[in-house]
């Protein structure tokens, strides 16, 4: 096990002259994996990197929360990535590929809610086989709020399952034991998964790119020449796994406003009104006795505000994850908070 806290300078990479290098970037709600994607985008140097971020709602938070990749990024909103592959990750994997400026490299983001699986069949199991290189299959794990409940959730524990590396973040929030409790289940559940620690998303990007350790053959089992066999595998295992969210009743919540909250009767909503069964709630907010954007985070039991500059117009948008959740109470709870 490597324990590794702090990113590299000067790293390049020898990237291959075909086969366009793809990692791909998963976790359960509010891991931290928007945080990653950051870290690598600041530091990848004169790296090219591509980045499709796919959202579980129809309002795009993480996107707005990235750091400036030009015209690398390709948004896949509204709906978890891995139950609708076939059209919207294929295509837009394609267009990055018909760029006529040079890529070195494919990051995806997935919801925290995806199950990898489709996803790895898509590129391993499709004509995408022929033109990118999936490199590894990256996890994110809050080692702090991680319980077995979790793994109530299908899409949790697949995505430990399939993780080629797990990044436990947030490990200074956790206690050493907790550190090992958590440890010890993903090595239970993926014995030769390779195991890093990170604060607030920080890694050495030379253990997590180019690293080439997903296991390819181990998701093809059929004849490479036989390119029935080839559709009907994936779509067989594609049919078999992307009902997680049906069995998870995970359900996604959009709110937006042109008016202010007060920012009194939010913080009210959040601790008094707001239901148990939210497991994540993310947005940019706009309130009323603030000049500020406020990017707000929940996991858990946890949320923070952090205010920056408004590069737009000033408006709400939120988006709430969670089982069971009803939302005309939380619309009209938050309506109640708006000026």
């Amino acid at each position: 096990m490597t324990q590794v806290t702090t990113p590299t300078e000067n790293f390049s990479l020898d990237i291959p002259k075909h086969g366009m290098p793809v990692t791909i970037i998963t976790g359960f709600l509010g891991s931290g994996k928007t945080t990653l994607l950051n870290q690598i985008l600041k530091n990848k140097q004169d790296l090219k990197v591509a980045v499709l971020v796919n959202e579980f709602g129809d309002i795009n938070i993480d996107s707005q929360l990235l750091i400036s990749v030009d015209q690398d990024m390709l948004e896949l909103s509204n709906g978890c990535i891995c139950c609708t592959i076939n059209d919207s990750l294929i295509d837009s994997v394609y267009r990055v590929l018909e760029r006529e400026e040079r890529i070195d490299y494919l990051v995806i983001e997935t919801t925290g809610v995806a199950d990898p699986l489709p996803i790895i069949l898509t590129f391993l199991g499709t004509e995408l086989r022929d033109l990118t290189s999936l490199d590894s299959i990256l996890t994110v794990v809050d080692s702090e709020t991680f319980n077995q409940e979790h793994f109530q959730s299908e899409a949790a524990l697949k995505q430990i399952t399939y993780g080629d590396i797990i990044l436990l973040n947030k490990t200074d929030l956790a206690t050493p034991e907790k550190i090992t409790e958590v440890e010890n289940f993903i090595q239970d559940v993926k014995p030769d998964a390779r195991i890093l620690h990170t604060k607030f998303g920080e890694i050495a990007l030379p253990l997590i790119l180019n690293v080439g350790l997903t296991p390819k053959d181990e998701y093809i089992p059929y004849d490479d020449d036989d390119d029935h066999d080839h559709h009907h595998g994936h779509d067989h295992h594609h049919d078999h796994h992307s009902h997680h969210l049906e069995n998870d009743g995970f359900i996604s919540i959009s709110f937006q406003s042109e008016r202010a909250f007060d920012v009194h009767k939010f913080e009210n909503f959040l601790t008094e009104e707001m239901s148990a069964d939210v497991f994540r709630a993310k947005g940019i907010l706009w309130f009323s006795d603030s000049e500020l954007r406020h990017i707000f985070q929940l996991s858990g039991p946890r949320y923070n505000l952090h205010a920056d500059e408004w590069l737009t117009p000033p408006k709400n948008q939120i988006v709430f994850i969670g089982r069971k959740l009803e939302p005309q109470q939380i619309y009209a709870q938050l309506t109640e908070c708006l000026i």
